[in-house]
């Protein structure tokens, strides 16, 4: 792997630096960006933190697709859900999506992360010196999470379709045997453009969620760092959990009309918005609120301090 990054610098130059303080994922002040460093940290440190939240997701999504259905509710809170999902279908079942959820977030992850420097960049132009405005964190956010989940929409919607799916009758075959496959049925009976189901409010959901991460993270480490806390564990946690509240009250009526029409609900968009206010409210649009806080803010702590001590080893190692 070093010998790898070694080669890879090489080959890929090192981006300008900037004079402001540190936002994630880029560097701080005066560091080198190595963006296939950069990318290599971002999709790893992602994809560790969907391994450790995954089931909470799952939670979420149960919680967020019963909200919409008939009869008595057989999920109740978040803790509950784990419990129910766990005693009925295994505890490997909160980890349905986990292979979709991996391959999500080493393009997604990768992609949103990688690209925000230069993306930010180009917004600001070359000659800015000092911080960079609220504004432009925001929108270079918006747009690396529009790009990153085009891109990596089709992983999404198998994660959902399999988080989605509950315990099957004694012997009955599951319809999505894996991630892989469930690609390929997905095109054969659906089409190649169904993998892109829901894209709409992916988009909307993820370039959102991603900005409000980021460029939260950004402003609450920097009011720490000046209040006078330093740089280390305890400052990435909490701006992790900073970034994931706020994450989580922008982005949740998107996530839950995702998380319906990926799951074939609706015949797209607005159908679900306005079928979903019509008959649920509008509070509808925040249900499963602390689940969802629960994934958003742990899967943030756990990215943001993954991230900030491998960049931490690499540059350290000459790797970035």
């Amino acid at each position: 792997l070093v010998c790898w990054f070694r080669s890879a610098q090489s080959c890929v130059s090192p981006g300008r630096q900037t004079t402001g303080r540190m936002s994630p994922p880029p560097p701080s002040s005066g560091q080198r960006n190595s963006f296939v460093g950069n990318l290599a940290a971002s999709a790893f440190s992602a994809s560790f933190a969907e391994a450790c939240t995954i089931p909470l997701d799952t939670a979420k999504v149960r919680l967020q697709l019963q909200a919409g259905s008939s009869g008595p509710p057989k999920y109740r809170g978040m803790l509950g859900t784990v419990a129910t999902v766990a005693r009925e279908e295994g505890a490997a079942a909160l980890w349905k999506g986990i292979g979709p959820g991996i391959h999500r977030q080493v393009l997604f992850g990768g992609l949103r992360i990688g690209l925000y420097e230069p993306i930010k960049d180009l917004y600001v132009g070359k000659d800015h010196v000092g911080d960079v405005p609220l504004h432009l964190k925001v929108a270079a956010g918006l747009t690396t999470g529009a790009v990153g989940i085009t891109i990596a929409s089709p992983t999404d919607l198998v994660k959902v379709r399999m988080q989605a799916e509950g315990k099957l009758p004694e012997g009955a075959p599951r319809k999505y045997p894996s991630a892989f496959k469930a690609y390929g049925i997905i095109a054969k009976q659906e089409g190649v453009a169904a993998l892109w189901t829901g894209l709409s409010p992916n988009i909307m959901r993820n370039a959102i969620i991603n900005a409000a991460e980021l460029a939260s993270y950004d402003q609450v480490k920097s009011s720490l760092l000046s209040a006078g806390m330093s740089d280390g564990v305890p400052c990435h946690i909490l701006s992790g959990l900073g970034a994931g509240f706020v994450a989580c009250v922008v982005g949740s009526p998107v996530d839950v009309i995702k998380s319906r029409v990926m799951a074939g609900r609706y015949s797209g968009f607005l159908d679900c918005a306005v079928t979903t206010a019509r008959v649920e409210g509008l509070g509808a649009f925040w249900n499963g609120f602390l689940p969802n806080f629960g994934r958003l803010g742990s899967w943030n702590m756990v990215m943001f301090l993954t991230l900030e001590q491998l960049r931490k080893a690499m540059r350290d190692n000459n790797l970035m």
